[in-house]
Order: structure tokens, then C-alpha cells, then sequence
């Protein structure tokens, strides 16, 4: 676009002439085509080519899945291609709900790469497609704009797309982006660029093929229409317009935030302050916004001030809060000043803590459609049995909401806290409950994946426990923070990082570069669940001790549902003959209840190599006097980062 901005800024902060050099050029020339055969047909004509590996560009994750599963049919590698694939797979874990999905996919010779994946596969799928093993690969426009991917071929299967608001056509800037993936420099001479047609034009055209010369069958000929939602009409002289378009202009999007400010402020003496005002005098806004930002940076900072976040004499960040506080959302204060309005003795509290800084956080749609879903089938069935009329059922439906705890006290308090404080402006607060339904019911992250289908959507998820954890470390102040609090974060953290730490050893590095725990040789605090060695999960006992609770009961969960096969450690055949000889002692079941999950029934003795596990089975009878005794080999799991377990018993308590 339009590059006058910067061309006058860096004159006038180095006081020397800019010159522009502008090129057009590609190292690899792209050919360009729009394509009216059917999708199947357009792909494989690019096979018979040679012009993979192909970039299937959808728009949806949900089409992402579909076209890949559309595709299973097709031969496209040999037996030698795929042997080396295998052979790239050795040792990775598809251990989450669609991590089969994935290795089928793979295997076949193609990838899938969008938001709603987990890390691990995308970076999997990244590292295929670098040695040349995949055919096409099936992406979101995420692909086309951030990830160094070789791609010989880019198919749009769309020129339109959903922006979280309304369907547009791409935009120029996005357009040149994503076909900017085409042609791999030192290894093709050209890249390819194809657009599809609309589906329905494609149709149409095929139907008035099929009936050329045969004047009965093109008059009884019916066209099909094109989508009422979700589409916005496009051609080849709407894709030719794209290709020689120029990209539109950069706008600047300057904001202040709390964050921002305990980031300059923190400089040492007066130079932040300085720093800001710099700051805000020579961002790319209009003087009119300048004036605003000015105004909105002096309410943030009062309002820091207000609550001791900022010392004067000396002027600080207060040397109290943890090390590595940070108030990273824009509602972050919301948070702290309702925190401190809770009851601490409350047997809820850790939950509504957990609850208050769920609410700051920005919504998964992915995730809360799944709830709204649910539900409205439960409520739906209900209605049924009670016999109300469908138009009275279909309004009830309307009015659903995802679960939100606590949301008369969240809107009231928050309502108080915004009319106090302008600077708040049009940010809007969010109640939900993910991460304390995971944490009330029990549920790790495969259950909760596999109870809401959030399969194709396992990356949502697990971005948003990572930012409830973060938030949970640099958010709520330490004074905050009870045992039960803790409780939940070692519980989520270790969560993360089994299902794949990519996210969080990212942010860990980040907040520690050096990778040291303070002094040399010293054990991390037990007092903070972030304070963990991510080389060593037995380094913080207090912390891995509660990750220990959280497998045994895992285990004792399996046990309650009757699975056939016990998960490891467990011998089938000792349990299988320990419960048959519980059950004619008169127990009728194991007891897998929130009650069941208390520390209190997971006795652990620490010793120096191993420590020895007793989880307490519970029963409807509340006998409570058989137990699952277990062993956890210290060297074992800090080399696989969890609790390592040894079965050693199941029985009456001695």
C-alpha cells in the first residue's frame, strides 16, 4: 500500500532523505488460473502435473476437516513415499481424541493446519511438508499468512470469507499474502495460483454440459442457487481485479493498556514516565487520538496508583506482588479489586477466583457453541417429555446461555467498576465456565474434548486453559492465593504440558530466558505452582504431589466406569479378580464423586527414590476401606515430565 507514512517518519527520525525502492518482481513467477472444474477434478489435474505440494486454502476449520476427509480416496503417494512418512512418525504421541485423525491423514500423504489444531500438529505437519512428504495440504488462510511452509501450488477454494462480523470478499493485502506462498524459491521455476469457481456456477455449468444438444433437458434444466449465507458473489474478473490490485494502506491500531504501562514504568528513575509520553507523541495516530491516548494513559495510571500497583518515593512497581505480575488483560484491575471483595473462607472461593478470571478472558466460540449446544438438547428432550408445543420449545431454546457461575455478582460488580472508571470505554466483561467445569467435575482434557465434540477444535481449548493459567500465575495477586488455588493451577499446568507443552514452555522461556530457578542449586519455591523446573517435575513437591492425586484419581475413575481394560499400570487380571471379590464382599460400586478427589483420600509417603501412593476407594455404602496402593519411581517421571506409576495393590485396607 500507500508507504508515504513511513517514508516521512524515518526522515524525520534520522534527518536524511528516504528513497523507496519498489519491485513487483518474484524470485519464482507465478501463473495464475480460475478454474471451473469440480474441486476433486481441478486437484487432481495439478497432481498429474507435478504442481504439489498444494496449499487447499478453505476458510472454515470445519472445511479444512470435510475437504481432507474427501480426499482419503484419492492415491497419492507411493509405497516408498509413505514409508519414509513412517518413518518421520517414530516416537510422535497422537495421544489427544483427534490425534488418530491426524495420523491417517498424514500417512496418506496430506496435512491439515489451522487454529483449532493443537501445536504439536501443526509444527508435525510444518516439519512434513519442509522435507517434501505432503501432497496437499488443507488450511485456513492462517497458513497463507504466518508459517514458512514450501508450497508449489495455492488453491482458493473461496475468493470470500467470515471475518467474526460478516462475509467479505479477501482483501487485497490478504489476497497477495496467501498466493505469495505459491513457488518455492530454488526449487520450482513457477509457482501456480488457482481460484475455484463458486460450487453452485461449477454445477450449473457441468448440469448445461451434460445436456448440450438435447433441447428437452435443458429446458427442464433447473439452476442452482447460490447460498442465501455466508456469500458473497465472486468471478474471474473478480479474481483477475485481486491479482492486480494493490495491497490497501497500514492503519495504525495504537493502544495503552495496563500491561503496556507496568512495562515503561518499570524503567528505572523518572525515564519511564519520559519513555511513555515519547511514546505517545510519536506513535502513527492522528493528533486528536494523541490527545485521547494522553487522557486514557493518566486514568490507567491513577488507577494503578489508587491500588499500590505503583509506589511513589521511590517510584516503582510495588516490590510486594509476585515477581512476575503482570496485568496482561484489559480487565486485569476488574479482577484484583473483586477479588479482594470475596470471602476467603468461602468453601467456593478458589472456584470463584478461577471464575473472576475466566470472565476477564476472551471468549472461545468454538468451545462455548459446544455448551450452548448441549444444553439446548437436554433442555430439548426435557420439554418433550413434558409435552410443550414446538413454537414454545423453539423460543425457550433461544434464550440459552452458556453456563455463566456467578453472573448476577460478576455484572453487578462490574457495572460499579466501569461507571468508576471511564477508561474501561466499551470493554465488556465475560462470564463462562470451562476451566472450573473441568476443574468441579474432574475432567482432563481428553474427557472434555471427547464430552463437548470439541474434537476439531482441540487447539481452542487448549489456548484458552493456557491463558487461564497464565492468569492465574501474573494476575491474581499471592495474598490471594490459598491452597486450593494452587491446587487448581498445578493441576492445569500439568495439564498443558501433558497434552502438549508447546504453549507453555514458549511462555516460560519468556519469563525466564536464562532457564535458571533462582540461585544456583536451589529448589523452587513450594509456595508458587508456576515456580515448577519444566526439566523436572519432581523439583516442587507440594506441586507434584498434587500431580500424583490427579493421576491416581484418574486411575480410580477408570476403575468406577468398568472399563475392560484398565489403563496402565494396572494388571487386568489382579483387578478384575479384586473387584469381583469386593463386590460379593457387599460393595456396589466405586465412587469416582468431586467428594472422592479430596487430598484427604490420597495418602503419599516421600521417599528418596520412590514414594509410595494409598488412594482410598469410596463407596455408596461409605465403608471407604479398600485402596488402590500404587508406587511412583522419582527418575521415571522426571524423565517423562509426570507421575510414573507402579501398580502395587488393590484391596482392603490394611
Amino acid at each position: 500500500g500507500d508507504t508515504t507514512l513511513f517514508e516521512q517518519t524515518l526522515t524525520r527520525l534520522n534527518r536524511k532523505p528516504t528513497t523507496l525502492v519498489r519491485s513487483t518482481d518474484r524470485p519464482v513467477p507465478l501463473d495464475y488460473r480460475y478454474s471451473e472444474d469440480p474441486l476433486h477434478e481441478a486437484v487432481a489435474k495439478l497432481l498429474r502435473e507435478g504442481r504439489a505440494p498444494i496449499y487447499l486454502v478453505s476458510f472454515t476449520q470445519r472445511e479444512c476437516a470435510e475437504q481432507s476427509q474427501n480426499f482419503m480416496s484419492i492415491v497419492l503417494c507411493t509405497k516408498e513415499e509413505k514409508a519414509a512418512i513412517a518413518e518421520e512418525l517414530v516416537g510422535t504421541r497422537f495421544s489427544s481424541p483427534y490425534g488418530k485423525e491426524i495420523q491417517k491423514i498424514l500417512r496418506h500423504g496430506m496435512g491439515i493446519h489451522h487454529a483449532g489444531l493443537l501445536p504439536k500438529y501443526r509444527v508435525l505437519v510444518e516439519r512434513l511438508a519442509q522435507k517434501g512428504l505432503l501432497k496437499i495440504i488443507f488450511g485456513t488462510d492462517t497458513l497463507g499468512v504466518g508459517v514458512n511452509v514450501p508450497i508449489r501450488t495455492v488453491l482458493l477454494t473461496k475468493l470470500c470469507k467470515f471475518d467474526g462480523e460478516k462475509t467479505t470478499l479477501l482483501s487485497i493485502r490478504d489476497f497477495h499474502q496467501i498466493c505469495g506462498r505459491a513457488g518455492r524459491k530454488g526449487f520450482d521455476t513457477q509457482g501456480t495460483v488457482v481460484c475455484q469457481a463458486p460450487e453452485h456456477v461449477i454445477e450449473n455449468i457441468r448440469n448445461e454440459q451434460k445436456a448440450a444438444g438435447d433441447a428437452k433437458k435443458i429446458k427442464k434444466l433447473v439452476k442452482r442457487k447460490p447460498p442465501e449465507k455466508g456469500y458473497i458473489p465472486w468471478n474471474e474478473d473478480t479474481f483477475r481485479k485481486h491479482i492486480a490490485g494493490r495491497p490497501e494502506g497500514l492503519v495504525s491500531r495504537f493502544r495503552i493498556t495496563h500491561s503496556m504501562l507496568l512495562n515503561v514504568l518499570s524503567r528505572p528513575e523518572e525515564a519511564g514516565c519520559d519513555a511513555l509520553r515519547a511514546l505517545i507523541r510519536n506513535c502513527h495516530e492522528p493528533e486528536r487520538s494523541k490527545k485521547r491516548l494522553r487522557k486514557n494513559a493518566f486514568e490507567l495510571f491513577r488507577s494503578l496508583v489508587e491500588r499500590t500497583i505503583i509506589e511513589f518515593r521511590p517510584f516503582r512497581v510495588n516490590a510486594d506482588l509476585q515477581e512476575d505480575f503482570s496485568l496482561n488483560h484489559a480487565l486485569s484491575l476488574y479482577a484484583i479489586d473483586t477479588i479482594r471483595t470475596l470471602d476467603p473462607q468461602s468453601p467456593s472461593y478458589a472456584l470463584d477466583v478461577l471464575t473472576l478470571v475466566e470472565s476477564i478472558l476472551e471468549n472461545p466460540e468454538a468451545v462455548l457453541r459446544k455448551q450452548v449446544d448441549r444444553l439446548k438438547t437436554e433442555k430439548m428432550r426435557e420439554m418433550k417429555a413434558e409435552g410443550v408445543e414446538f413454537d414454545e420449545r423453539i423460543a425457550r431454546l433461544e434464550e440459552i446461555e452458556h453456563p455463566k457461575p456467578n453472573r448476577e455478582f460478576i455484572y453487578d460488580t462490574f457495572n460499579a467498576f466501569s461507571a468508576a472508571h471511564p477508561w474501561v470505554g466499551t470493554e465488556n466483561i465475560r462470564p463462562k465456565s470451562i476451566a472450573r467445569e473441568m476443574v468441579e467435575y474432574g475432567h482432563s482434557f481428553s474427557e472434555y474434548v471427547r464430552e463437548y465434540d470439541l474434537h476439531r477444535s482441540e487447539g481452542v481449548l487448549l489456548r484458552y486453559l493456557s491463558d487461564v493459567y497464565k492468569a492465574l500465575v501474573q494476575n491474581v495477586p499471592s495474598d490471594a492465593q490459598n491452597d486450593e488455588l494452587y491446587e487448581i493451577g498445578v493441576t492445569l499446568g500439568s495439564m498443558l504440558k501433558q497434552v502438549d507443552s508447546t504453549l507453555i514452555d514458549e511462555w516460560e522461556r519468556l519469563r525466564n530466558p536464562s532457564g535458571t530457578q533462582g540461585q544456583a542449586g536451589a529448589a523452587p519455591a513450594e509456595t508458587s505452582f508456576a515456580k515448577v523446573d519444566a526439566n523436572d517435575v519432581t523439583s516442587n513437591p507440594r506441586a507434584f504431589e498434587i500431580m500424583i492425586r490427579n493421576e491416581a484419581f484418574n486411575l480410580v475413575r477408570a476403575l468406577a466406569r468398568g472399563e475392560q481394560e484398565p489403563p496402565a499400570p494396572l494388571d487386568f487380571d489382579v483387578v478384575q479378580k479384586a473387584l469381583k471379590e469386593r463386590a460379593e464382599a457387599g460393595y456396589s460400586a466405586i465412587l469416582a464423586t468431586p467428594e472422592a478427589r479430596r487430598k484427604e483420600y490420597t495418602k503419599v509417603t516421600r521417599g528418596p527414590t520412590h514414594w509410595a501412593v494409598e488412594q482410598i476407594l469410596l463407596d455408596p455404602e461409605g465403608h471407604n476401606d479398600w485402596s488402590l496402593r500404587l508406587e511412583v519411581d522419582l527418575g521415571l517421571s522426571r524423565q517423562e515430565a509426570r507421575p510414573v506409576f507402579t501398580f502395587v495393590g488393590i484391596g482392603p485396607l490394611s
